[in-house]
């Protein structure tokens, strides 16, 4: 009995894989607007009403989709900032922001399904959050880690912003000063610019030699949240 629920299970997992990559090949091909899951199953020899039993709906997969989507970036950052173990502050922001690039390059159309233009009609659920918060809180341990070993230099809040810094500081980056919690977020939200920039061509005779371009301005954007050279 045993045996048969293992290889069910083995089953459902290939399926599900089957499923998702065909889609990620209509991604690349058609955007994600065009995502059908009749078009799915016809490519991979199945019955629409078989493929309903993995994913209930479209926007179920679109789900499944950008999960993974978040989780392979996450995985990657996470993986540069471990290898920058022991390196200063400075560098393992370098590091993490240097993979968000690498892995936007290598995986264009998956980065454009969770940065790129909103998918008609599909608002992404909850589960979402945890994966796509994992490029984010490493961002967020290394400058809480700057501020307790040596202190931040992040510039001074206007008076407007100070309520709303405080409040992102508690909802999301407790124990930094607000006045870093304001500047990394605004260079979290740069750093996906600049990388959108380049994948999506807006840098096309503007910036040629793009690495150190954008090692260069992530430098500069640690720089602006307070971290010391």
């Amino acid at each position: 009995m045993n045996t048969a629920k293992g290889a069910r299970a083995r089953a459902r997992t290939e399926i599900t894989s089957a499923i998702k990559d065909e889609a990620r090949r209509q991604l690349a091909a058609e955007g994600a607007a065009k995502l059908s899951l009749r078009a799915v199953a016809r490519e991979l020899g199945m019955v629409s009403s078989a493929l309903y039993r993995y994913f209930p709906s479209r926007d179920d997969l679109l789900t499944a989709l950008i999960i993974d989507a978040y989780d392979s970036l996450g995985g990657a950052a996470e993986a540069a900032h471990h290898a920058a173990a022991g390196a200063g502050p400075l560098e393992r922001w370098t590091a993490v922001c240097e993979a968000v690039r690498r892995w936007a390059l290598a995986h264009p159309h998956e980065y454009a399904l969770i940065y790129g233009s909103p998918v008609p009609g599909y608002s992404a659920p909850e589960t979402t959050v945890p994966a796509a918060a994992r490029v984010g809180l490493l961002l967020i341990g290394i400058v809480r880690d700057a501020h307790e070993r040596d202190g931040l230099t992040a510039p001074a809040l206007p008076a407007e912003l100070r309520a709303e810094a405080e409040r992102m500081t508690a909802e999301l980056a407790p124990g930094l000063p607000p006045e870093a919690t304001a500047a990394l977020i605004a260079a979290w939200a740069q750093l996906y610019g600049l990388v959108g920039f380049e994948l999506f061509g807006q840098f096309h005779r503007v910036v040629e030699d793009r690495e150190p371009f954008f090692r260069h301005a992530v430098v500069r954007l640690a720089h602006g949240v307070g971290l010391k050279s």
